[in-house]
C-alpha cells in the first residue's frame, strides 16, 4: 500500500470519463488500498481513481474514519430532497465553496469481489457519493459551486 500523488485541479484526467472496470485482478486491488491510503493521508471523506490518474471506474468513500466504501462502476439510480453546503475537494486544495445537492441518494455499484451492491445515503455520505460519481465522469465540484470559492480556514471536511 502506498500514498499516490493526488492530481490537482488543471490536470486533464480530472477532466476525462473513465473506463468501466470489468474485471478485479491484484492491480486493481492494489489501487483501492492506496486509494485509502492516499485519502486517509490527505484527511479527506472521499476520492475517485482519477484524482490519483487512474481512468477507472472505483470510488473510496469514509465519511466516519470507520466506515470504509468500495464502490466500482457506481450508477446514481434515485435521488430526492436537497441539501446546500460547503464543499471541498482533495483535487482543489485549500478551497471550499457552497454547492446544492440532493439530500438522498441511492446508487449501485459492485463490491471489490464484483458483486452488485446498493448503497443509500442522506446528507454527507450523500454528497460524497455524488461528489466522487461526478469526478468518474470529468467533473468537478467547482462547476457547481454558487457564488465565489472560499479560502479554507483548515483542510477538514475535503472530498
Amino acid at each position: 500500500m502506498a500514498i499516490r500523488n493526488i492530481r490537482l485541479e488543471g490536470d486533464d484526467v480530472l477532466y476525462q470519463v473513465c473506463r468501466p472496470v470489468k474485471t478485479m485482478n491484484d492491480h486493481t486491488r492494489e489501487l483501492i488500498n492506496d486509494m485509502f491510503d492516499t485519502m486517509y493521508d490527505a484527511n479527506g471523506v472521499g476520492l475517485a481513481a482519477p484524482q490519483v490518474g487512474v481512468l477507472k471506474r472505483i470510488v473510496v468513500i469514509d465519511v466516519t474514519g470507520e466506515d470504509p466504501i468500495v464502490l466500482i462502476n457506481p450508477r446514481i439510480v434515485e435521488t430526492s430532497g436537497e441539501q446546500t453546503g460547503y464543499e471541498g475537494c482533495l483535487s482543489v486544495p485549500g478551497k471550499s465553496g457552497q454547492v446544492t445537492r440532493p439530500n438522498y441518494v441511492k446508487a449501485v455499484a459492485l463490491n471489490e469481489d464484483m458483486e452488485e451492491i446498493e448503497i443509500e445515503g442522506t446528507e454527507l455520505l450523500a454528497r460524497a457519493i455524488l461528489h466522487e460519481c461526478d469526478h468518474l465522469d470529468g467533473h468537478l465540484y467547482v462547476e457547481k459551486v454558487e457564488g465565489e470559492l472560499v479560502d479554507n480556514a483548515t483542510d477538514e471536511d475535503e472530498e
